[in-house]
């Protein structure tokens, strides 16, 4: 019985291998469903600035850093200040809060958090790749919590779905 697990862990392997040999042909896979254009080895996140009516402190830093720790962890690519093969920019362009589920006697049951950034992909590699598109998230809460504790809970999960969509958008090609 241990000499098909351990033919079928072989088996595994070569399938694995064998994929990623096919692969190969269109640009630099990874397990983790990058596609990184072939030659690309360094990436930049310029600061994305705060453009919002609403401006949240911590935002443009949080968002700016949040992108650049998930290119750092989740490709190859070097981190590069300036003159980079990929590159990203842009700006929040919203932050409102709105009141959502109103309730018989006029009041809202809950609020929605709304961030809204406007980012430019730039792809020295392959320009048919650039883009400069608005990604929108949202997080609903209660309207009877207070937004100051939870506004960092709140954004934290907007921030990560945006980084999300932006990172899938730009080297998730499938």
């Amino acid at each position: 019985m241990t000499y098909s697990k351990c033919f079928l862990k072989y088996l595994s392997i070569i399938s694995v291998i064998n994929l990623m040999i096919q692969l190969s042909g269109c640009g630099v896979y990874s397990f983790s469903g990058t596609s990184i254009p072939e030659g690309a080895k360094t990436f930049c996140v310029y600061y994305i600035k705060n453009t919002a009516t609403l401006v949240q402190p911590n935002l443009s830093n949080n968002i700016t850093e949040a992108l650049k720790t998930k290119c750092l962890n989740e490709t190859d690519l070097i981190w590069e200040g300036t003159d980079a093969d990929i590159s990203f920019s842009g700006a929040i362009k919203n932050y409102s809060i709105k009141p959502m589920s109103i309730q018989n006697n006029e009041t809202a049951a809950q609020n929605r958090l709304t961030i809204m950034v406007e980012i430019t992909y730039t792809n020295r590699m392959d320009e048919s790749q650039n883009f400069k598109r608005s990604f929108s998230q949202y997080a609903d809460f209660d309207s009877s919590g207070s937004l100051s504790e939870l506004e960092d809970e709140l954004s934290s999960i907007i921030i990560t779905n945006l980084i999300d969509d932006i990172f899938n958008t730009a080297l998730a090609n499938w």
